[in-house]
Order: structure tokens, then C-alpha cells, then sequence
């Protein structure tokens, strides 16, 4: 049976109307990004022309010309005067999107670094070497292989957190961990409390187990720990969700005090508390400080690969009680067997490898820096700090136009994931994501470019851009 969402749903995710160029052009702009960056899923039936019109109070002919035109792309399928059906340009309608954005464009939807060519080339040959001994078996680890999670366990001790092969089950990749932790410690229904703005495909998770998330508004300069507190008090969660080492997105490190404060507030509350630690190899003004499992052996620790080395070896891990470490994997043959022994290997290899994590701080360094340069040259009316780890920077624009840039963005040889693609309900549409993983050269496109559609929409007036950016939205 085909999934529908409703007028009254889709309304509040589309911002109003302006004056910037044809109307039915631009609400297929804005139901395009929603599909394109995850918020409508693949596969699901719009509205009638005439149900949405009168939600968006638009004429029945500006939604029936942007479904047209979303056919006409295949965003669309289906016939006029019927329900129309999400879909890929080129696609089925049931996939997933892909990463990956056309030739010639720029992707800045996805923070992720390319691999370490020659470390990630050597890990793999390490790892062939090692494979005959796992051969005779029969190839399935659900709690993973030894030596990785020996190494991944090293990795917790040398950071001052005391941790035992035992505590440790590997996973393919942290959003599998955390689908996982999902299915062992909720229940359809539960409330999970998460960082506002979070990691837009941990909100995803946390609605597909059924759950609600019940967003806390960082402080203004860190967490609100009264804020956590009070939602853990008032919402009664089973689950709370934090990014506290060089979040995503917007790269602030949680300080030792407010990581004690928020384990006490989840252990007083009885809320698990599950911590997602990606990004924590990537600190770029000095290390984070012990884990925030150090302050609770009850707190669940999430941990990865794709951020640090590379997201194509699709490795992670939890790190949490030998008990509930042995109820995760006793859960885990429901979803999958095991992550495949080959990456596990290669994985292994690059943990002990002293070079590749220096190496790519000293790269984002580089980015950070140019980076910040940039958009102090082209955008100087957006503001930000300048996180002291993490892959990207969390942009302030003058005006709530997140949504409407990164619509326009391809235009402009740009991918972009709009600000609300963080939040919940909507929000953050006066945000922006931008990575800062992409050479720099590269980046000075990606600004450039920016800068122009910026203009184009009005949010930055024209004579405020720089003199190379206008001359090319010229």
C-alpha cells in the first residue's frame, strides 16, 4: 500500500511564497529539496493539486504547473489528476537517495572526507594477509572480530576510559550502532531526547524505530545542561541522544563539567544515555578530554570510521556494559550477521597506523582556515564560530532562506542540505551547514558560488558581495 502524506503535513515544511521568479518554479524547487535531502521519503504520494493549494493558499494551477514540471524530471510518477508519487530522477521511486551529486556540482550536502589513498590502500592489503586465518570459519561475527575489537577498546583506554574487548561490538558504520540501540532500548512510542540542531540521520533513525524526539536547544555558547534536565524530567524519555565531541553541526566540544552534569541528570532520571563519539579523532585545537563514559559505565558509546578514515569502509562500534554488550549482539541476527571480516581487518590496521590521524587534522586545518577567509570575504553578513574540531562550520544568514538557497543552489553548481534538514518541525531555516572537507580550491567555488545565489535571492544585497562573485552572477 503506498504511503501518503497530507496537505496539512507537507504545509509547514514548504517556507511561504516570494517574489523570486515563477511561482510554480519555485514550489518545485522547495519539493524537490524536501525529497532530494530526506524529509519527504522516496515512494510516498503527494497531495492533490487542489488539497495543496488550499493548504499553501496558492492557485490550483501553480501546484499542478511544479508537479508537471517534477514529472517532466521524474521526481514525480504518476498522471495529472491522479496522486503523484516521489521518486529519483532516473530511479525506480522505492531507493534510497545516493551521496553522490552530478558531474560538475559541488557537494556540500555530505561532511565527509575522501579516503587517505595510501593508508586506506595498505590497510586493505594488510588485510589480506591476515584473512586466511579467518577463513576455516564460517565468516559470521556478530560481536566482530577480535583483533578490531581489541583495537577499538585500546583506543577507549588510551583516552582514559578503561575498556575490555567485551565492551565492544562492531557495527557497519554508527548508524547502524544506533539503530541497533534503538531496537534494544525503546519501544514504538518512547520519547528520545536529542542535541537541537542534531545529526539530521539520527532524527531519522529515532522516527523510524517510532519514537519521538524531543528536541534541547544548545545553549549560546554549549549545552543547556537545565534545559536536558528539565526535558528529561518533563518528557520522561527512554532514551537521550547527544553528539558532545565536535557535534554535528555545529562543531562545539561539550566541557568535562557539563559531560558529568548531563550523565547525572540521565542517570537520575533513569534515561539511557547513548553518546555519539564520530567525531572525535578529528580535534583541531587539541583532544576533548575523556570520554563522557567516564563518568557513568552505564552511559553507551557510539563510535566510527567514516568520519576520520573513510566512510566507504562502513565501520563502527558501541562501546558500552559486557551485559548489554551481549544483549546487542544476542538482538543483532534480526537485522544482519556481522559486519564483513575483510573491513574489519583493514579497519584494525588503520587504528594502529600513527600517521593518517595527524595527517588529516593538519588538512582540515588548512580547510577551516580558507574556509573562514572565504566567507568573510563573499558573505561577511553571515555569522559563525569557528568550531575547535569537527567538518564543518554552522552558518548564520540574515535571513530565514535556508530552505529557498539550497533549492536554488544547483544552479549555481552547488548541493546543499538546508538548515531545517537538523531540526525538528522545521526549524533552523536561518542555518546552514557548510563542510569544510572539500580541497580548497574547491572551496573557493563552493563560496563563490554561494555568494552568487545568495544574491540572487535577495538575502545579501548585491553590492555587499565581493567583486568576483558579482561579476560572475553577472
Amino acid at each position: 500500500m503506498t504511503r501518503r502524506i497530507s496537505a496539512r503535513a507537507l504545509a509547514p515544511m514548504l517556507p511561504p511564497p516570494s517574489d523570486r521568479g515563477p511561482a510554480y518554479r519555485e514550489l518545485a524547487d522547495h519539493l524537490r529539496l524536501l525529497v532530494l535531502d530526506g524529509r519527504v521519503p522516496l515512494g510516498v504520494a503527494l497531495p492533490g493539486e487542489r488539497e495543496l493549494a488550499a493548504a499553501l493558499g496558492l492557485s490550483r494551477t501553480t501546484v499542478t504547473g511544479a508537479y508537471r514540471l517534477l514529472r517532466e524530471e521524474g521526481c514525480l510518477t504518476g498522471r495529472q489528476g491522479a496522486r503523484s508519487t516521489t521518486a529519483l530522477p532516473g530511479g525506480t521511486g522505492t531507493s534510497t537517495p545516493g551521496p553522490e551529486a552530478p558531474d560538475g556540482v559541488l557537494d556540500l550536502a555530505y561532511a565527509a572526507l575522501p579516503a587517505a589513498p595510501q593508508a586506506v590502500h595498505a590497510a586493505y592489503a594488510a588485510a589480506l594477509q591476515d584473512l586466511p586465518a579467518h577463513l576455516p570459519s564460517h565468516g559470521y561475527s556478530p560481536a566482530g572480530v577480535d583483533v578490531l575489537r581489541g583495537a577499538v577498546a585500546g583506543k577507549y583506554t588510551a583516552r582514559g576510559l578503561p575498556t575490555t574487548p567485551e565492551q565492544i561490538l562492531v557495527t557497519s558504520g554508527a548508524q547502524h550502532a544506533l539503530h541497533l540501540v534503538l531496537r534494544l532500548v525503546t519501544a514504538a512510542g518512547d520519547r528520545v531526547v536529542v542535541d537541537h540542531p542534531s545529526y539530521p540521520h539520527a532524527l531519522d533513525a529515532v522516527r523510524e524505530a517510532r519514537c519521538r524526539p524531543v528536541p534541547v536547544a544548545l545553549g549560546s555558547t554549549g549545552w543547556d545542561v537545565e534545559g536536558f534536565r528539565a526535558a528529561l524530567r518533563q518528557a520522561a524519555p527512554t532514551m537521550a541522544y547527544v553528539i558532545p565531541d565536535f557535534h554535528n553541526p555545529t562543531g562545539r566540544c561539550m566541557t568535562g563539567a557539563e559531560r558529568a552534569e548531563i550523565v547525572r541528570a540521565a542517570r537520575e532520571s533513569r534515561t539511557t544515555l547513548v553518546v555519539d563519539e564520530t567525531l572525535v579523532d578529528l580535534h583541531l585545537d587539541g583532544p576533548s578530554g575523556p570520554p563522557t563514559g567516564a563518568h557513568h559505565p552505564d552511559v553507551i558509546s557510539i563510535g566510527s570510521t567514516s568520519k576520520s578514515y573513510w566512510a566507504g569502509l562502513r565501520i563502527g562500534w558501541i562501546r558500552a556494559t559486557p551485559g548489554t554488550i551481549t544483549r546487542l549482539a544476542a538482538a543483532r541476527p534480526s537485522v544482519d550477521m556481522g559486519s564483513p571480516i575483510v573491513e574489519q581487518l583493514a579497519t584494525a590496521a588503520l587504528l594502529r597506523d600513527p600517521d593518517v590521524l595527524p595527517a588529516r587534522r593538519e588538512q582540515l586545518r588548512a580547510q577551516r582556515a580558507a574556509l573562514v577567509a572565504l566567507l568573510g570575504e563573499h558573505l561577511p553578513g553571515w555569522r559563525f564560530e569557528v568550531p575547535p574540531g569537527g567538518l564543518s562550520l554552522w552558518a548564520e544568514l540574515p535571513e530565514p532562506v535556508s530552505s529557498a538557497l539550497a533549492a536554488l543552489a544547483p544552479r549555481y553548481g552547488l548541493r546543499l542540505a538546508a538548515g531545517p534538514r537538523f531540526g525538528v518541525d522545521g526549524a533552523f531555516e536561518r542555518f546552514l551547514r557548510l563542510p569544510f572537507t572539500l580541497p580548497v580550491p574547491d572551496l573557493e567555488r563552493a563560496v563563490s558560488g554561494l555568494a552568487r545565489a545568495d544574491a540572487a535571492l535577495g538575502s545579501t544585497p548585491l553590492d555587499a558581495v565581493s567583486p568576483t562573485a558579482a561579476a560572475q552572477l553577472a
